[in-house]
């Protein structure tokens, strides 16, 4: 009985010596983790929107569901917004990040710059796990493809883009291909349903 109690106040020492150490751990590096954080957001916005000088979080509206999958997007998600200012604090457009699950590899998130009339200034991955020589092409393939096109819905092709509307697929990497484009599509739909962009702005 005494060897049983001594061993259980050895790991009740060891435990809370260990819970003290982790709780230390993360006060020192919760501030650095967060600044990082905060940098990185602030590396993609300025990349998919050079030009402007400030960047503000939007409140997320609610898409309608239904209507949401039954425009082809129940795979995608809206995971924030930032409205883009410029220096005097007129709203340039909007930077907004994308969840697709329909990627070969796993989810693909990525930063899309809209500007006020509908232009996509252009995207930005955040995290994609494609596979390499193939899906992960999409930072050289698909990413320039999007840069300055004002179009209602991007599509892919194998055959070569004959409009602004069309993408080049990635060779061998249809999925991926599909995964980037629907996603971009999906952030599209929700600045002209949800943010009331587009056209008239």
């Amino acid at each position: 009985m005494k060897e049983m109690m001594k061993n259980t106040g050895i790991m009740l020492a060891i435990t809370l010596i260990a819970g003290l150490l982790l709780g230390l751990v993360y006060q020192v590096t919760k501030e650095p983790i967060a600044e990082q954080e905060a940098k990185a957001k602030q590396e993609a916005c300025q990349e998919v929107f050079a030009d402007a000088a400030s960047f503000e979080e939007v409140e997320l509206a609610a898409v309608d569901e239904s209507t949401w999958s039954g425009e082809g997007y129940g795979q995608e998600s809206v995971d924030e917004v930032m409205t883009a200012k410029d220096s005097a604090g007129s709203t340039l457009g909007y930077v907004i990040t994308v969840t697709t699950k329909e990627g070969y590899g796993g989810d693909i998130q990525f930063t899309m710059g809209i500007r006020s009339d509908g232009t996509v200034n252009g995207i930005s991955l955040l995290a994609i796990s494609e596979t390499a020589g193939l899906g992960m092409r999409a930072e050289e393939v698909l990413k320039p493809q999007f840069a300055g096109k004002n179009v209602e819905k991007f599509a892919y092709t194998k055959s070569g883009a004959a409009a602004d509307s069309e993408i080049d697929a990635i060779s061998g990497a249809t999925i991926t291909t599909n995964a980037v484009t629907n996603g971009v599509n999906a952030g599209l739909y929700y600045f002209r349903t949800v943010l009331g962009g587009g056209d008239g702005q």
